[in-house]
Parts: C-alpha cells; sequence; structure tokens
C-alpha cells in the first residue's frame, strides 16, 4: 500500500510539472499570438510610410520619413518641456474623464430607471453623444474664456453620453430574475443597484467606459488645438507649434505619442474585459 502511495505521488506530481508546462507554453502561445500582428501591421505601415515618401509627392519638410520622425522623436525623448506636455495632457485627460464617469454614472442609473426620465432624456442622451465634440468649443468659450474649464467641459459632455448609455444598456439587460432575487434578499433602490444591478450590468458599462475614453481623449486633443493655455505645454499645444513652423518630424512625432497612448489605454481596457470575461466563466482559454 505504501508502495502504491508513493507511486502515485510521483505521477502526480509529473502531472504538475508537465501541466505547468503546458501552462507555460500556453501563455508564451498567446502573448505572440497577440504581438505578431501589431508587429506586422506596424512593419506594414511604415514600409506604405516609407514608399510615400520616396515617391516624391511630397517635399520631405511637409511630409517627413519614418528616420527623420523617429530621430526628432529620440531627441524630445530628452526634453523636460515633452514630459511636461505630456504630464498636463494626461491629468486633463484623467481629470476630464473621472468627471464625465461621476456624471454619466448618475445620468444613467435615474434613466434606466425612472421611465419619466428615460421618455423625456433618453433620445436626448444619445443625440449628444452622436454630436461632434469640437462643435462645443465655441460655447464653451464663450463660457469659460480660454481656460481648462472650457477643455474639462467638452471631455465631459464628449464621453458622458456614452458612459450613460453604457450602462442604461445593462440596466435593460439584467435578468429578470435576478431583479426578483434581490427583491426577495431586502434590495432596495441603492442596495439593489449596488448589489445586482451593477454587478450584472458590468460588461455593458464596461464597453461604455471604453467608448467615453474615446471621446473623452478625441475631445481633449479638439480642445487643446483650440484652446492654447499660456505657460501650460501640452501635446495638443506642441502639434499646434510643430504646424505653425511646419517641422513635420516633430508633428508626425507628436501624432505617434498621441496614437501610442490611445493603444495603451485600450489595452487596459482589453485586459480588465479580459479579467471581467474569466470571473464569469465566459473565457475558456
Amino acid at each position: 500500500m505504501a508502495v502504491d502511495t508513493q507511486h502515485a505521488e510521483r505521477i502526480a506530481g509529473l502531472d504538475a510539472l508537465e501541466l505547468g508546462g503546458e501552462r507555460r507554453a500556453g501563455l508564451a502561445a498567446r502573448l505572440w499570438a497577440r504581438l505578431w500582428p501589431m508587429l506586422t501591421a506596424v512593419a506594414l505601415v511604415l514600409v506604405a510610410w516609407q514608399l510615400v515618401v520616396m515617391s516624391g509627392r511630397w517635399p520631405e519638410y511637409v511630409f517627413a520619413g519614418p528616420v527623420e520622425t523617429f530621430k526628432a522623436m529620440w531627441e524630445r525623448f530628452g526634453e523636460a518641456d515633452f514630459y511636461r506636455a505630456v504630464a498636463t495632457t494626461m491629468r486633463r485627460a484623467f481629470t476630464g474623464f473621472a468627471l464625465a464617469v461621476l456624471v454619466g454614472l448618475v445620468i444613467g442609473a435615474a434613466v434606466s430607471r425612472v421611465k419619466v426620465l428615460r421618455a423625456a432624456f433618453g433620445a436626448l442622451i444619445t443625440g449628444l453623444q452622436t454630436m461632434p465634440s469640437i462643435a462645443w468649443f465655441p460655447f464653451a468659450i464663450l463660457l469659460f474664456g480660454l481656460t481648462e474649464s472650457a477643455i474639462t467641459f467638452v471631455v465631459i459632455l464628449g464621453a458622458a453620453p456614452s458612459i450613460a448609455n453604457g450602462l442604461i444598456t445593462g440596466v435593460d439587460y439584467t435578468p429578470p430574475l435576478l431583479l426578483r432575487a434581490g427583491h426577495v434578499l431586502g434590495f432596495r433602490r441603492l442596495s439593489l443597484y449596488r448589489h445586482v444591478i451593477l454587478p450584472a450590468s458590468l460588461p455593458s458599462f464596461l464597453a461604455g467606459l471604453k467608448q467615453g475614453w474615446a471621446f473623452a481623449w478625441r475631445s481633449l486633443m479638439a480642445g487643446e488645438l483650440m484652446v492654447i493655455i499660456a505657460y501650460q505645454s501640452s501635446l495638443g499645444e506642441q502639434l499646434a507649434y510643430a504646424r505653425e513652423v511646419s517641422d513635420s518630424p516633430g508633428l508626425i512625432g507628436t501624432m505617434i505619442v498621441i496614437l501610442s497612448i490611445g493603444i495603451v489605454i485600450d489595452l487596459l481596457f482589453e485586459a480588465a474585459d479580459g479579467m471581467l470575461r474569466r470571473r464569469w466563466g465566459l473565457d475558456q482559454r
């Protein structure tokens, strides 16, 4: 009996090692499967970019090539002003987005559960979501002048409707069985939202947050191009300056930085969505 027990333990240990190796291999394979399409896309873009430059359609001072652009970017990475610009832009982005989440959460919760508010403001929220953010800037500048408040105002208006609609959609698709179970457990109003409705609507709400961030980021870039605040360097201000002095490498390099930040934030939302799917047992990989 003792021999059989030792034999079983050894087999179990070997199985554990084999499974661990499979898990490690699976992780490496998934990481490579995620990276190689992105690397291939970057390589294709760089090749196409260089071919357009070599075609001579535009002079290099108007449309710089990859070598000149990345050289200019490398030089800017050693300048303190670049990091101040990124810090200012990200501070504005996170502040505006946080306020938009708060506004969207309150509006979405109210509209999703009160029929009168749904009838009155449901279409208006969708209309605000489809309205170009840049159309708000003349009004925002009239209200707040050339200040950060004008930028924040438009960022909130750009992001909050998407966040509210994400929550409304999630609430609409909450299974009635969960609501009845919540009532049986004694949950009412705020407690029902906290313990039943919000957890059930998380996938749609997360999608609304992701879309809201995209609108907030675009609104912010438009705002920083239109509202130039003295002595406050930002990515939008650097875009405007590069355009005025015809600095094509600096202009394209700043656009690449803005694109890269957007991709990183999108990957964070994707990771959050993956964690949620695994927690709910929807991702079997």
